[in-house]
């Protein structure tokens, strides 16, 4: 089939192709993903944002925290490190790395600052630590275990977040053992569960104190909960909300349903002042969320986000499942694997890391992005109603999921929000290859090629009718228009040096 093109406009997407996808402040300087082949193209940040990669050849950057003179600390590999960020002008990059910790310790994901940074928290597979910090050295000395029997077999992550509103306060989530744990449907499973802890250092620093037992101490605020990684809370409010990674190769009455459902989960666990219920249970291991009700046998009246039960038993039923556990506030596609929660400080917005799918077909992968849910800043709830399963709305996201876990690719882990800026900056870590990416909100927008538009040269740019543009280009997602389908620059090169050979009388021809 032969298709006709505006001669500049073919010219000019050429020459676009032929370049970056993307404006890089950095210039010549510019970090490049090291990623293997189909996935060796930058993320697509949307309209609205600019992506940056800002350091790599880390080892399994997790959870990212700030001092209190602007340096940055993560958990990296089994240990944690510091580094001073430097920002010449927009390009920004990572410097003078100091190990705090070495990556002997099992220090694999949680990481918390007190308030004044006088106090540094990293949690192991089974305890919870407590340093001293000095950031004029920078050094940690005095560690002091302050909560401990945690170990499990499977989920090894230890989420802890401090409460900005009730003080003192350390939310610790802890997984399930293994994929299906039946002990966790009972309240005394020390597992599967969000518990809260009294770190004031009048008692953490006295010379009596024993560490807590997490199995038999601390307050429960939720319970149900599979693999609740990303905690939260909302910064008008005070509500919490975690961010829920539910099981894999679920049946329900002997049918595989796993691809689709269960989804994942955005759960609400009230406040921590007492004003609203705590200690709720969600349902595992008995209870999930429904995202598909089309592709589940025997749905009745469920709807999207209700639970529902794997066998309906005269116990354990899909009546029994709405009556006595809480659904999700919202629901989302399954095994995107929700790492990390925060909200911008206006609380208008939820950003969530989707780490990606590794129990889906790899021609249907998920996640793989970082997206925004929408809420009621007064109210400190989402816009949209629990039935609602599409409420996220994409930042940036790979050209390209396919085979992510065997070549590697953009897979978001942890999240921070830059304080010491005015600008809206959200630090990213991607724990796969060791990345750390920074995304900018400002009024930033992109071509039908991925290229960002630089607003003083638009009148340059030659016109483009409808006709114009490849019906193989005409996607939801304006950068996907050129990349999707699995052809990245590369391709579309070798098809543009087969245009050059095509051009007749100033008429473009491409033969399809």
């Amino acid at each position: 089939m032969v298709r006709l093109f505006n001669q500049a406009a073919i010219a000019a997407a050429l020459l676009s192709l032929a370049s970056s996808a993307h404006k890089n402040v950095c210039g010549d300087n510019a970090l490049k993903p090291q990623y293997k082949a189909p996935n060796d193209k930058f993320p697509i940040p949307s309209n609205g944002w600019r992506a940056q990669l800002i350091h790599q050849g880390l080892r399994r950057p997790r959870a990212m925290v700030w001092d209190s003179k602007g340096a940055l600390l993560m958990t990296e590999g089994a240990g944690v490190v510091y580094f001073n960020v430097a920002d010449n002008n927009g390009c920004l990059s990572l410097e003078n790395k100091i190990v705090l910790v070495n990556d002997t310790e099992n220090y694999n994901h949680g990481i918390q600052m007190s308030p004044d940074g006088t106090h540094l928290y990293v949690s192991t597979p089974d305890q919870v630590h407590q340093f001293d910090y000095d950031p004029s050295t920078p050094s940690i000395s005095n560690r002091k275990t302050i909560i401990q029997n945690m170990i499990d077999e499977d989920h090894w992550t230890r989420t802890l977040f401090l409460s900005s509103k009730s003080p003192d306060t350390l939310l610790v989530s802890r997984g399930s053992w293994g994929n299906w744990d039946e002990a966790a449907a009972f309240k005394e499973t020390p597992r599967a569960q969000i518990r809260s802890f009294n770190i004031s250092l009048s008692i953490t620093s006295s010379p009596d104190f024993i560490p807590y037992d997490f199995p038999t101490q601390g307050k429960i605020i939720g319970w149900g909960l599979r693999n609740s990684v990303g905690i939260t809370e909302h910064p008008q409010t005070g509500g919490i909300y975690s961010v829920e990674n539910s099981a894999d190769h679920i049946h329900r009455m002997s049918v595989d349903i796993h691809i689709h459902n269960p989804g994942e989960e955005l759960n609400f666990h009230g406040y921590l002042n007492g004003s609203f219920p705590e200690g709720e249970n969600f349902g595992y291991p008995h209870c999930f969320a429904l995202y598909d009700p089309t592709l589940i046998p025997n749905p009745g009246t469920l709807q999207i986000g209700n639970n529902f039960a794997l066998e309906n038993k005269d116990l354990i039923n899909d009546e029994t499942c709405n009556r006595d556990y809480i659904p999700p506030r919202l629901t989302f596609m399954a095994h995107m694997a929700p790492l990390d929660i925060k909200f911008d400080v206006s609380g208008k917005r939820a950003f969530i890391s989707f780490h990606g799918s590794w129990n889906r077909p790899e021609n249907d992968t998920q996640g793989y992005k970082v997206s925004y849910v929408e809420f009621d800043s007064q109210k400190g709830e989402p816009l949209e109603k629990s039935t609602n399963n599409s409420a996220i709305i994409d930042i940036i996201r790979n050209v390209d999921s396919r085979n992510c876990r065997e070549t590697g690719c953009f897979r978001p882990a942890g999240l921070l929000w830059d304080n010491h800026s005015e600008k809206k900056r959200l630090f990213v870590s991607n724990d796969q290859v060791g990345e750390i990416w920074v995304l900018e909100e400002g009024n930033y927008k992109y071509d039908e090629f991925g290229n960002e538009i630089d607003e003083n040269d638009i009148e340059d740019q030659p016109s483009q009718t409808e006709e114009d543009v490849p019906a193989e280009a005409s996607t939801s997602s304006p950068a996907m228009r050129v990349f999707g389908g699995g052809v990245g620059t590369e391709g579309w090169m070798m098809i543009g040096f087969s245009v050059l050979a095509s051009f007749v009388g100033g008429v473009w021809f491409i033969v399809a």
